[in-house]
């Protein structure tokens, strides 16, 4: 089996970070001994290289390897310059146990909106031009809109092209950020996993601080959302082969999850 854990979006710096949270992550990644971890960006807040730095000291307790892309939080006041100093390349590639992971950065400096690019798209090609057990591809915007978010905003610019390029290179699972709600897509036959963030309490709705983590066996792939010190779900299950889908969890929008308390006498 390989195990994959996806964090995204802690925003260290962010008055809305909580480091216990982060500590607790960081014990149960620990404990959880996934063969990589990745995590799809805003490790800070305004970019800022103390707020790098401190990204840092917590990734470093970290054991299992780490590969990160940038957000569009990192990319701010020239933020991406610190990202390449503290953290690494903005794009890369890593084959972990038969499964070749490409990620790459889709922020902008200063703007929330994000794009690949098209000078870009025949490198993503030739990361996934040889044969792989599965392949993922980590951006940090989402691909495709996700329910519960609001109006629909800030997502790649250049979707359609790069989800084109991702479907004909054979990818299999996307996983991105951005927009601190966790969800799983199905296109064809690709899926397209979003994290929730996983330390700070910029939620939308009823969602919580969560993380998710991807096995793949044999022909199966199971993703799975945590909630730190307990608990998660199922979000996806389904075979790579055949298509079949077991599972796909599909939840109401976040604003409607939890019915108003009705007032006393009514």
């Amino acid at each position: 089996m390989v195990t994959i854990a996806h964090i995204s979006d802690p925003h260290v710096g962010s008055p809305y970070f909580v480091p216990n949270l982060m500590n607790r992550v960081i014990v149960e990644l620990n404990e959880l001994e996934p063969d990589a971890v990745i995590c799809s960006g805003d490790l800070t807040n305004e970019g800022y290289r103390q707020e790098y730095k401190n990204w840092v000291a917590y990734a470093q307790r970290i054991v299992a390897p780490t590969y990160t892309v940038p957000g569009n939080h990192d990319a701010r006041n020239v933020g991406y310059l610190h990202f390449e100093e503290l953290i690494g390349a903005r794009q890369w590639s890593v084959d972990v146990k038969g499964v070749r992971i490409v990620g790459d950065d889709s922020s902008e400096p200063d703007v929330n909106e994000g794009q690949i690019g098209r000078e870009r798209y025949e490198w993503i090609r030739e990361q996934f031009a040889e044969p792989a057990d599965l392949k993922v591809f980590v951006l940090h915007h989402h691909l495709l809109p996700i329910p519960g978010t609001g109006r629909e905003r800030s997502t790649v610019m250049d979707a359609g092209d790069l989800l084109e390029e991702l479907i004909v290179a054979g990818v299999n699972i996307v996983l991105s950020g951005h927009k601190h709600v966790p969800y799983v897509w199905r296109l064809e036959n690709l899926y397209v996993a979003n994290a929730g963030t996983v330390s700070s309490l910029r939620l939308r709705g009823y969602t919580k601080p969560c993380y998710n983590v991807l096995e793949f066996e044999g022909d199966e792939v199971k993703i799975t959302r945590k909630y730190p010190f307990g608990g998660g779900s199922v979000l996806a299950h389904f075979a790579l082969s055949s298509g079949e889908q077991f599972y796909r969890e599909v939840e109401p929008p976040v604003q409607q999850q939890r019915a108003p308390a009705a007032r006393q006498g009514e």
